[in-house]
């Protein structure tokens, strides 16, 4: 055995790093392909940009929301909450700039009289995902 040639013998490297490169783009276009197939990248849906205005009232203790500026959004997927539940009254149809509501104290219950906090969130089409257009404090005075 001559210590020189297994130096110089690399007969076995071009083999084992071609399989090596073969199982790797093999591995990476299954991925690919299988993205494809169930439609990972498909499900995203993107928060529409909106900015609400709110106007307090303290003497008769009304709130204005105005949708100032923005998307046009659909009424059905925005919801107002006060203090984490539900106003009961709502946006109808397509809110657009200009839209509002308003709402006081008889109508939600006694549940406004400052302190209070009244969010504006949105909830995508199948929803999977929410977030908060706006919010407001209500002040103590």
């Amino acid at each position: 055995m001559n210590p020189k040639e297994l130096l110089t013998d690399d007969d076995a490297v071009s083999p084992v790093i071609g399989v090596i490169l073969m199982v790797a783009i093999t591995v990476i276009l299954a991925a690919v392909i299988a993205s494809f197939v169930l439609g990972l990248g498909d499900s995203t849906s993107t928060t529409p940009t909106a900015d609400f205005n709110f106007d307090y009232d303290n003497s008769t203790k009304n709130v204005t929301v105005s949708h100032s500026t923005g998307d046009n959004i659909d009424a059905d997927r925005v919801e107002v909450l006060i203090d984490g539940d539900p106003a009961d009254v709502q946006f109808s149809g397509e809110i657009s700039s200009g839209s509002s509501i308003s709402f006081n104290q008889t109508e939600t219950g006694d549940k406004i009289g400052g302190g209070e906090t009244i969010k504006v969130t949105w909830e995508s089409e199948d929803q999977e995902s929410s977030s908060t257009l706006s919010e407001y404090d209500v002040p103590d005075n």
